[in-house]
């Protein structure tokens, strides 16, 4: 794709991988972003912009600030130094694991979900999934004994019919 000067929402959601009312949200709660407005009145993004958005979105997503801690974050940050790597809409490859954010009072994981392989399963993992599949396996039972009453109650009420 050719490198452009502004990019409307859908474009720039579609780039950075988030949804619209996330990002409309953002530049609710953060000062930094505020986009531009075209002659319609459409938000349109720079590549600063977009640089900022994918910054929020490290900070939120992958090293699990809360909004609180990342706008903290970003206000001892310098912006004009962030630039946007090329963009795809394909996700950066994980590389090492992230070290623990330095604001120890702002970190907590984000509510939406991370896109990660599948991991190994830990021991405890294990031994939930394995309760798990007791807990199923109880509830099948507790389905089928039903199913099974309302046979009954079924066959019942055709012969009282008869």
């Amino acid at each position: 794709m050719a490198k452009k000067i502004y990019y409307k929402i859908g474009e720039a959601c579609k780039l950075l991988d988030i949804q619209p009312y996330v990002l409309r949200y953002w530049e609710t709660e953060f000062p930094m972003l505020r986009p531009d407005k075209s002659s319609s009145g459409q938000r349109v993004y720079n590549a600063k912009d977009l640089a900022t958005i994918r910054r929020i979105k490290e900070l939120l997503y992958d090293e699990g600030y809360t909004i609180a801690g990342a706008k903290k974050k970003l206000d001892g940050e310098d912006l004009s130094e962030l630039t946007l790597e090329p963009v795809s809409a394909a996700p950066k490859p994980k590389s090492e694991p992230k070290p623990e954010p330095e604001d120890k009072s702002a970190p907590k994981k984000a509510a939406a979900p991370k896109k990660a392989e599948p991991a190994k399963k830990s021991a405890p993992e294990k031994k939930a999934a394995a309760v798990d599949s007791k807990e199923a396996d109880a509830l099948r039972k507790g389905v089928e004994t039903a199913l099974q009453q309302a046979r009954g109650i079924l066959d019942l009420l055709a012969s009282k019919r008869s």
